[in-house]
């Protein structure tokens, strides 16, 4: 499991890819301004941080050394004065690109959000949830690093960096290359730390992602862990092997983290003690040849340039890895905003006007764009407004897919399916939804009171229509018997409630948008026979008038329909009433027998 965490998680040598870099500039670009003016800021304070050793240069030699007071006074204040001007722009600044960089980040994920929801099903067929997840938060969140902080950072250092070396040139050119003569090994030393930090930033996100996995499995299967009394044995499993593989890799990387600051302040303090060993020598009189003498003011600025000097380079260090996570941070999300939508309004689709339910399926086939094996094949069918119809079929014959095609979750690859006459392509997809309701084998409630998940179907209800929902398919004596009612909450998943008061919940929602045509894909597999009784007397008034598409595989549910059709291998092989098909004597005699007969 290690090697498939690090094969997902490890962050690959990510070089520059401008494309990356263009987009990002286009994401950033309605905040020009903001982002322009916190870069002269950050000039304005750099070049105060850089005046304030020279101050400290002009008070030694023409305050102190030249016995002139008022010089000295002088530069005091120019020193304390530019201190205030570097922390007043470096607060503006930072206030002004963390809102331009949130501001960023907060277009980004509302672009990633809608394009999720507009994204076809197929999508998250083979996109799994936690990928999605670790794009729009963890992703985005080194991009909001990136842009908030590290670009300005970088060229903070930049410029720092080269206003640092003419000012120490200006000064003294010999004292400036005996400082740079240790430029060499910290060359070398940036070098091995980049290379041992890259890898151990790989291994510890593979170990987190290992114990993530580890964790979400076991909480997900708490159930069947203590069912089987294994919770000793996951807890050794835990303990000394997921989590110890993940302490022993972080131990690593914090090491080489700190070998690296400390390898820097060494050089940094070699740098300084040369500086000062040989500056000092010249201020006792022996010239070391330069174009500018060394005074004691020259040689406490130095010093000081030598501390700033090398504090940039400790932090453009730092920003190489996080300048490959943006690289391929932002290669993934601009390539999950790429993604085509598969299903599409075509160009001039009209509203579905209000429909009486006919369905026509003529010589409908489909398979998936990644698959070219057929899912189902020539499928044609012709169902009359107000018509029950039922699909039977062996697990994997295409009844789900064919409910799918129906609401245009996936377009067919040949053929036509017409609702009252009119090729569904040819609509708006929400208007073609608003007049159909879904309700799922698996019912989903999303984190909200029991109210707020019937209203889903149709916001602008009033508390009697969604009583009177509640009521019709049976919800309403368990929801007022809740702590507060239709006001109670239920929490995501609706975990606080049973399956069968979930999927109660579920059938009100869709009877609620007072849907014309009704999908039910199993939606009674996952209740008691009490629940399912309840909800069959609640059907049989409530789909009247209603054209609907029952997928279900007891008996109670399909023997009642006006239609039933089933589906073998992707096509429809026989198509009658119960009766009809029991006396054939062939597929849905045999699933009868085999897994209807109650």
């Amino acid at each position: 499991m290690a090697q498939v965490a690090l094969s997902n998680e490890e962050i690959l040598a990510k070089g520059y890819d401008p494309n990356v870099t263009r987009r990002l500039i286009a994401l950033a670009s309605p905040y020009w301004q903001q982002i322009l003016a916190s870069l002269l800021l950050m000039l304005i304070g750099s070049g105060a941080a850089v005046a304030g050793p020279y101050f400290v240069k002009v008070a030694l030699d023409s305050g102190l050394r030249a016995g002139s007071l008022t010089v000295l006074r002088q530069s005091v204040l120019l020193y304390l004065g530019v201190s205030i001007v570097q922390w007043g722009v470096t607060y503006t600044r930072i206030n002004i690109m963390a809102r331009a960089g949130t501001s960023i980040i907060f277009d980004l994920r509302n672009r990633l959000f809608a394009h999720l929801q507009n994204l076809s099903l197929s999508f998250f067929s083979h996109y799994s949830v936690g990928r999605v997840i670790t794009r729009v938060i963890n992703d985005v969140g080194v991009l909001r690093e990136f842009i908030t902080w590290a670009v300005l950072a970088v060229a903070r250092d930049v410029f720092t960096l080269a206003a640092i070396m003419l000012a120490m040139l200006a000064m003294n050119v010999r004292l400036t290359l005996l400082t740079f003569s240790v430029l060499p090994l910290m060359v070398i030393a940036t070098i091995i730390f980049r290379k041992r930090a890259r890898e151990n930033y790989r291994q510890v996100r593979a170990a987190i992602s290992w114990v993530n996995s580890i964790l979400a499995e076991n909480i997900n299967g708490v159930r069947v862990v203590q069912a089987f009394s294994r919770q000793q044995v996951n807890y050794d499993h835990f303990s000394q092997e997921v989590n110890l593989n993940n302490l022993n890799t972080n131990l690593r990387a914090a090491r080489v983290a700190a070998a690296f600051p400390s390898v820097i302040e060494l050089l940094g303090s070699l740098a300084t003690a040369l500086v000062i060993w040989r500056g000092g020598v010249a201020v006792f009189g022996e010239n070391l040849g330069a174009a500018a003498p060394i005074t004691p003011g020259v040689l406490v600025a130095f010093v000081l340039y030598i501390d700033r000097f090398f504090e940039p380079i400790r932090d453009l260090s730092r920003r190489y890895d996080t300048f490959q996570s943006v690289m391929a941070g932002g290669e993934r999300i601009f390539g999950l905003l790429d993604t085509p939508v598969e299903v599409q309004d075509q160009a001039g689709a009209i509203d579905l006007p209000h429909i009486q339910g006919e369905v026509c399926f003529d010589n409908v086939s489909f398979h998936y764009s990644d698959d070219p094996a057929v899912v189902l094949a020539d499928l044609t069918l012709h169902v009359n407004a107000g018509q029950t119809v039922a699909l039977v079929g062996e697990t994997g014959a295409g009844k789900s897919t064919f409910v799918k095609l129906l609401s245009r979750f996936h377009d067919p690859t040949q053929g036509h399916i017409l609702i009252d006459g009119t090729d569904i392509r040819k609509v708006t997809q929400n208007s073609l939804r608003r007049q159909m309701g879904i309700v799922l084998q698996d019912p989903f409630l999303f984190a909200g009171t029991v109210r707020d998940n019937i209203l889903f179907g149709r916001l602008e209800a009033t508390q009697a229509e969604i009583e009177s929902a509640a009521q019709a398919v049976g919800a309403h004596p368990f929801i007022i018997n809740l702590r507060h009612g239709y006001d109670t909450p239920v929490e995501e998943g609706g975990m606080l409630l049973s399956v069968g008061q979930r999927q109660l919940i579920s059938f009100a929602r869709a009877l609620l948008a007072n849907p014309r045509i009704l999908i039910l894909d199993e939606a009674t597999s996952s209740v008691d026979t009490q629940t399912e009784r309840l909800i069959q007397n609640a059907l049989a008034r409530l789909l009247t008038g209603r054209t609907a598409f029952v997928i279900a595989h007891r008996l109670s549910t399909v023997v009642k329909a006006d239609l039933i059709v089933v589906i073998h291998d992707g096509k429809i092989v026989e198509q009658g009433t119960h009766s009809e098909l029991l006396a054939l004597g062939e597929h849905y005699y045999q699933l009868y027998s085999l897994g209807f007969e109650e």
